[in-house]
């Protein structure tokens, strides 16, 4: 098990971490999500032993590992950069930290040739990285953090520079090779739908601080507060300004609902996402008038950028939806599926936890 125990981590007079405790079971896949400088990287360093937090303690496995440098720990830690030997051949690369681990030769070269298998690399194990694409460099680094079986797995964004395909095929293959090790796993992203994919459990950070901390699943459907919600929103969160009385809602002194009859009178920040924003009228649908800004068209699906209460708004449904820049719209919010935020951002009613993606 992996505890950090109200770490902090200051740079000068910067508070890069804020107090953090968090536990990390055996045997579990775990993310840190957040934007790029959210500190997830930083995060990752002190779980490894590359850097000493401020305050606070590492444990691991019922142990104070604080002081314990990374060489004198089991964990493997792969970058989004990838770093390999140039010397080296591809398999010699792989095989490095099995020797420095005394693993006689033929376990060496079964361990190996199964790690290449899984990476799509066989066939590359006797050249040198510099003849390799970025994604395939890539991938031996990946093959050379897991061949270890380390009891420690820190993968800070590793899947970043592989090619659409194998990054499909790596997030479906990734909790699966994990899934019979009992070894803690660390993996961070920006990236609110590779988070769901693989689920587990899921830390959101923000600015150096743990907004939210759950299954995957849960802390989605039901963050904590509205910063949580948009650390966990890709497109960002659609917001407005709202006030419950009686029956109705009103926002944006354009746009009124009828009120959840749990929620009590007063003041809100209603959020919804951009998926339950669209541009056809759904049963209890409430429209919403704007500015188009910009229309991205795909094969399958239409995001949608627009003014809306003085702010920015995103509608993202399946379907091509073409609209033309500066026309006025109007588009259809699903109000059943919105979050209710009190004024100090903290979550009062959600109701995607009802029915909502």
């Amino acid at each position: 098990m992996l505890e950090l125990k109200n770490i902090t981590k200051r740079v000068g007079a910067d508070l890069h971490i804020h107090p953090t405790s968090l536990v990390f079971k055996p045997g579990t896949f775990n993310i840190l999500l957040g934007t790029t400088l959210a500190g997830k990287t930083t995060l990752m360093q002190l779980m490894a032993g590359l850097e000493k937090p401020s305050l606070g303690e590492v444990w691991f496995g019922g142990v104070n590992v604080t002081g314990v440098p990374v060489q004198k720990r089991n964990v493997s830690m792969v970058y989004q950069q990838f770093i390999n030997y140039p010397n080296m051949s591809v398999f010699d690369n792989i095989a490095s930290p099995l020797r420095v681990g005394r693993v006689d030769a033929g376990e060496i070269k079964r361990r190996v040739g199964a790690m290449a298998e899984l990476m799509r690399i066989s066939a590359m194990l006797d050249r040198r990285p510099s003849e390799l694409s970025g994604g395939q460099q890539q991938r031996t680094a990946m093959a050379r953090a897991l061949v270890k079986q380390s009891d420690l797995i820190l993968l800070d964004e590793p899947l970043a520079n592989l090619d659409f395909k194998l990054r499909e095929e790596m997030r479906d293959e990734l909790p699966k090779l994990f899934g019979e090790r009992d070894c803690v796993v660390v993996y961070a992203t920006t990236e609110p739908t590779e988070a769901l994919l693989f689920g587990g459990h899921t830390a959101a950070l923000h600015q150096g601080r743990v907004v939210d901390f759950g299954p995957t699943g849960e802390i989605y459907r039901k963050p904590a507060s509205l910063t949580g919600a948009q650390v966990f929103s890709e497109p960002p969160i659609n917001t407005v300004k709202a006030v419950k009385s009686g029956h109705i809602i009103s926002a944006g002194g354009a746009l009124s609902w009828v009120a959840p009859e749990d929620l009590a009178d007063g003041d809100y920040t209603v959020g919804i996402r951009a998926h339950h924003v669209t541009p056809f009228e759904t049963i209890g649908s409430v429209p919403v008038d704007g500015t188009i800004k910009i229309a991205e068209l795909s094969g399958s699906e239409s995001m949608i950028h627009f003014d809306a209460f003085g702010g920015d708004w995103v509608s993202l449904s399946h379907g091509v939806h073409p609209f033309e820049a500066g026309a006025k719209a109007t588009l259809y919010a699903d109000m059943a599926s919105c979050f209710y935020f009190a004024p100090d951002g903290s979550l009062v009613r959600s109701g995607e936890a009802a029915g909502g993606r």
